[in-house]
């Protein structure tokens, strides 16, 4: 199948050998879900105070029927991509884990007798894109404000509990496909103030 791939380039000269390379990769996805409907690709130069030169952003929106995945090469703060190649190797490697676990769902590989472990939002950092939340085994887990479902990251608050998967990230496990679940013992007050209960 041929994937309609759009290539989108941001405060930098296009490139033919980085577009090529994105192609390459988004024509390799369609062997981990069997309906993509196309595939957009930003890769984004930015400047920062850290960095000798550019770092990149890359960002990967693969579109399947009732809904879209979105990626991003954007790890946690304090790591940037001075490559722009590894940043579309790891926005695309995200891009194939989403898909495979949409595909997963739909072949109904995802019991629903099974629920995913819950865990409760310790931290928020909604200027930056993420967050961390604990789970019961006193774990603390990152996540991306593209990993939240439902509603969003924007709506959550520390305390929440929440529903996650685990996936392997950079710097160790990581939380994907987080979706709130309630806020216990909610009494009125802010919750964004008050630290894990415990």
């Amino acid at each position: 199948m041929v994937i309609p791939v759009e290539v989108c380039f941001r405060n930098m000269h296009p490139s033919e050998a980085i577009e090529a390379v994105v192609r390459e990769r988004a024509a390799k996805l369609d062997r981990f879900h069997p309906h993509i409907v196309s595939c957009r690709v930003v890769i984004e130069a930015a400047y920062h105070r850290h960095a000798k030169g550019a770092v990149f952003h890359v960002r990967v929106d693969v579109a399947v029927p009732r809904h879209e995945i979105v990626t991003e090469s954007e790890p946690p703060p304090q790591h940037f991509h001075d490559d722009v190649y590894v940043a579309v190797r790891d926005a695309f490697d995200e891009a194939r884990r989403a898909l495979q676990d949409d595909a997963r769902r739909r072949r109904g590989d995802v019991k629903s007798h099974a629920p995913r472990p819950l865990a409760r939002v310790t931290r928020l950092y909604p200027d930056r894109g993420f967050g961390f939340l604990e789970t019961a085994e006193g774990v603390e887990m990152y996540f991306h404000e593209h990993s939240v479902l439902g509603a969003g990251f924007a709506t959550l608050a520390v305390g929440d509990e929440v529903r996650f998967d685990e996936e392997a990230g950079e710097k160790g496990p990581q939380a994907s496909t987080v979706e709130a679940v309630g806020r216990p013992g909610h009494d009125g007050g802010d919750p964004r103030t008050s630290g894990p209960a415990g």
